[in-house]
């Protein structure tokens, strides 16, 4: 076979055109915004081969972006041989439905969809597809008005009349599966949410320190993830990667055994509908002792990506819960970068998870954390509660044991969960 043919045969990613606007009092620069829109295209599967932007006041309401703007786009989507374009923000369902009559021939996408397409590429569990599938049925839901008045348009001819008939009772049953979807994907998550608080609880009353990896996409929370469990969890240099929880068994240098758990990575503009949806994952942070809250120190973003986190733990009603800071990525920083960053953040751990760099410091800070919430007891154990002294070597840092005539004399570090337990027996 000719290295022609074979060209012809392979695979041809789809081309996109992004198109972003400018507001006064945009916390985020719009370059560094679509640069991150750009990751994301490149993650759901295409290419970016063209860029348009707009300053302006306030969007305009009818298409977001100005009418001779409109006229630009479409010329450069016929110019570049665009498949799509891609608007950096969240249309609504009428902008939507009037940019797809203005700009013919081509996809209209916002990042809300854009997001929703790449959590629908990487769901592998049940949990992950059903929390997808929810807040796409959500997202497609105000949007039918707009697809079945572009339909029946066609097929009426527009004008007087096409408003009625056909289109639009087919519109109210569509409306009516989208709403029975939502409905029976709400129940089937409320189910698997039930199994979660149940494990949930069983962790809490097991008295085991629970962390939990929150952070922006692609800060590498898996790859940090890994370094500390030796696990095995799929970490790429991708957006979104990780989607379904991920809980793990860690040991400190101490001996004492404590659960981490990986969560969906966050992002700006994160569409309300996926933090709704997502809620029974992102509900393990809530239920944390600890959150890790990972960054990538690298980013010319950091500061912007630190901002955004909070918020999404802030809704989600994680933001009491104790973090712990890890700038990760030090590797790609100098030492004077390191020692900047050290001084602006004195309370975080400065961190290398591909390299291992700063293993020793951060597992000294989640002793700390971990300390600060347990209680210190020298207990004397009867011989006929050796249940109890099990108990203290499984889920205590045992400090000292010593066996005597009356019973085992057990100096410990125990979760204030579990402290009861041993209460009766403190000298």
């Amino acid at each position: 076979m000719s290295s022609e043919s074979m060209y012809e045969t392979a695979e041809k990613l789809e081309r996109a055109v992004l198109v972003g606007i400018e507001l006064p009092h945009d916390e985020w620069p719009l370059e560094a915004s679509l640069r991150e829109l750009e990751s994301l295209v490149a993650t759901a599967g295409a290419e970016t081969v063209g860029f348009a932007t707009q300053k302006l006041t306030r969007p305009h309401q009818r298409t977001l972006v100005g009418k001779g703007k409109i006229a630009e786009v479409a010329q450069l989507t016929t110019a570049l041989s665009a498949d799509m374009v891609v608007f950096d923000g969240e249309l609504t369902p009428t902008q939507q439905s009037n940019l797809e009559h203005e700009i013919k021939g081509v996809k209209i996408l916002d990042r809300t969809a854009l997001i929703l397409d790449i959590f629908a590429l990487h769901a592998t569990t049940r949990e992950g597809r059903l929390q997808v599938a929810l807040a796409q049925n959500h997202y497609l839901l105000p949007r039918l008005r707009g697809m079945w008045a572009h339909l029946a348009g066609h097929r009426m001819g527009g004008g007087v009349g096409s408003r009625f008939g056909e289109g639009e009772s087919q519109l109210e049953v569509d409306r009516r599966i989208v709403r029975k979807r939502i409905d029976a994907l709400t129940a089937e998550l409320a189910k698997v949410e039930t199994e979660r608080a149940t494990q949930r609880k069983s962790r809490a009353a097991s008295g085991v320190f629970r962390l939990a990896l929150a952070g922006y996409t692609n800060a590498g929370k898996s790859t940090l993830l890994n370094c500390l469990t030796h696990a095995d969890v799929l970490a790429y240099d991708q957006l979104f990667t990780t989607l379904d929880s991920t809980t793990r068994r860690l040991e400190l240098p101490d001996g004492r055994e404590m659960t981490i758990t990986d969560t969906v990575g966050f992002i700006q503009k994160l569409p309300h509908t996926l933090v709704e949806s997502f809620k029974s994952t992102l509900h393990e942070l809530r239920e944390a002792d600890l959150i890790l809250h990972v960054v990538d120190a690298a980013s010319t973003q950091c500061e912007v990506h630190i901002a955004a986190v909070q918020e999404v733990l802030e809704e989600v009603g994680a933001q009491t819960v104790p973090q712990l800071l890890i700038l990760n990525k030090t590797d790609l920083l100098s030492t004077e970068q390191q020692e900047d960053l050290a001084a602006r953040y004195p309370e975080a751990v400065l961190f290398s998870a591909l390299q291992g760099g700063g293993t020793e410091e951060l597992y000294a800070a989640i002793t700390r954390a971990a300390d600060a919430a347990s209680e210190l007891l020298r207990v004397l154990i009867p011989f006929d509660k050796g249940a109890l002294v099990q108990l203290a070597h499984e889920k205590t840092a045992l400090l000292s044991e010593e066996y005597r005539e009356d019973g085992t004399l057990l100096e410990l570090r125990v979760a204030k969960e579990l402290a009861g337990k041993f209460r009766p027996y403190a000298l």
